[in-house]
């Protein structure tokens, strides 16, 4: 098979920081900011929910990775599970979840690029694109390192705000809005201050927040030791949520009153302004920067395995297999990255509306692609009793959290309904799923038939 040609390259240590670098990105260090505006306080409570349903998914596709060996991607899954459409759909779906997401990492670029310099968002956003395009045709150890290091940078911000955060609290600080208090969670209106509707209009950035949880498992193809690494990695994300997550929020929120904080900027660069320290918040614009770009590299890099594994399963063009002499599939991460380079073309024509747009798009696609994971252990446990007895990581508490989580996705989607500000993408996806199955039912099908 032409998927031999991927170089297992990647360790324990580049798969754990893949995992960290997957989760914690834009929608937390940019997005969070209008998540806080919607919720208040209670975005704590939106973050742990969602937090704790994706660690069951993700325990899910690790039951199913592992289950057997020749499993190289989510569409090798969903055709042994759901057949070869939902495949065809998921694995389409998926691409365009990652473009979404990395669209969104180049806008947010040029948003941070923009506290220092006035230039137009675009110019930036494209310099980033081509930069990573660049250093992506390399090797994918090279990939590894990369994320290595942009994880550790964003770790290393977070335990900074949280340690800064406890000295103030302990200090009794005081800042331009008031004291640092853990009273600030609960005084300015109360933990759901915009009521339950507030609430729940957050989930849609929540959900943004999360997306890439799953990239642990798409990069199991070229990981050396996937029994080992893979549940160490899924088994450390409730960890991860509870610290970068949860933690750092409750810090924000107890320097800032969460009305003091814009939705329109990252409230970590406008926490450490408001603490006073004004070259602490340009290194800290520094650091969600570099987030953005290492959440747009995941993007390239699981955009481009996707395309790769499409194509060498019939279900995409077949010059898209090609490896270059670094053993990368250069022609998929050629496509994949000029699809991305129109975030930085949007950015452009709506700078006001364009990351609303490309997020809410990619949470509803994530969606899709997450709630597939748990049909298929639906259907692995009910027709591979046999594998699912003998599993070493066995997903917990199902069939029963399978659906529940399910039915807290299907509630997410119905919320969206509701907000004027989602609507319109919630309404438009479905032309992408029905395009799909109509390009399965002509070309995808002659492919995947003659193989």
């Amino acid at each position: 098979m032409a998927q031999q040609g991927l170089k297992r390259d990647l360790s324990n240590r580049h798969v754990q920081l893949i995992a960290i670098g997957g989760t914690i990105g834009t929608g937390l260090f940019l997005g969070s900011g209008k998540a806080i505006q919607l919720a208040g306080p209670s975005i704590i409570f939106a973050y742990l929910i969602v937090g704790m349903a994706l660690f069951f998914v993700m325990r899910a596709l690790g039951e199913l990775l592992l289950s057997k060996a020749g499993y190289q991607s989510l569409t090798d899954i969903a055709e042994e599970y759901l057949g070869p459409a939902a495949s065809f759909v998921t694995g389409w779906t998926y691409w365009f979840c990652w473009i979404m997401t990395a669209m969104a990492d180049v806008i947010a670029v040029g948003v941070y690029v923009q506290y220092w310099f006035d230039i137009p968002q675009w110019i930036p956003a494209l310099i980033c694109v081509i930069i990573l395009l660049g250093l992506n045709l390399l090797t994918v150890k090279l990939f590894g390192e990369l994320e290595f290091w942009f994880a550790l940078i964003k770790v290393i911000t977070i335990l900074v705000l949280i340690s800064v955060g406890i000295i103030l609290l302990v200090m009794g600080f005081k800042t331009d809005t008031g004291p640092v208090t853990i009273k600030n969670l609960w005084e300015h209106g109360g933990v759901f201050p915009n009521g339950i509707s507030g609430f729940l209009l957050s989930f849609q950035m929540v959900i943004f927040a999360y997306v890439g949880v799953e990239l642990v498992g798409v990069s199991a193809a070229e990981t050396s030791n996937p029994q080992k690494n893979i549940p160490s990695a899924i088994n450390k994300i409730p960890l991860r949520i509870l610290f970068f997550y949860v933690g750092a929020l409750i810090v924000l929120l107890c320097i800032n009153p969460w009305m003091e904080l814009n939705a329109a900027e990252s409230p970590f660069v406008k926490t450490f302004s408001l603490i006073g320290i004004p070259i602490a918040a340009g290194i800290i614009n520094f650091v969600v920067l570099t987030s953005a770009a290492s959440a747009c590299n995941s993007g390239m890099f699981s955009t481009s395995r996707t395309l790769y594994s499409l194509s060498t399963n019939g279900q995409g063009p077949s010059n898209l297999t090609k490896l270059n002499k670094n053993h990368v599939p250069g022609n998929a991460l050629l496509i994949s990255t000029l699809v991305i380079s129109v975030g930085a073309l949007l950015s452009k024509l709506i700078p006001e509306q364009a990351f609303g747009i490309v997020t809410t798009i990619s949470a509803i696609c994530f969606i899709w692609v997450w709630s597939v994971i748990l049909i298929c252990h639906l259907r692995y446990k009910k027709t591979r009793p046999q594998l699912h007895s003998k599993s070493t990581f066995k997903a917990p508490l199902t069939p029963f959290i399978n659906y529940v989580v399910l039915t807290l996705f299907a509630i997410i989607l119905i919320i969206m309904l509701f907000s004027k500000e989602t609507r319109p993408a919630l309404l438009l996806t479905p032309v992408w799923f029905i395009l799909l199955f109509i390009l399965y039912g002509t070309r995808g099908k002659k492919k995947t038939n003659g193989q």
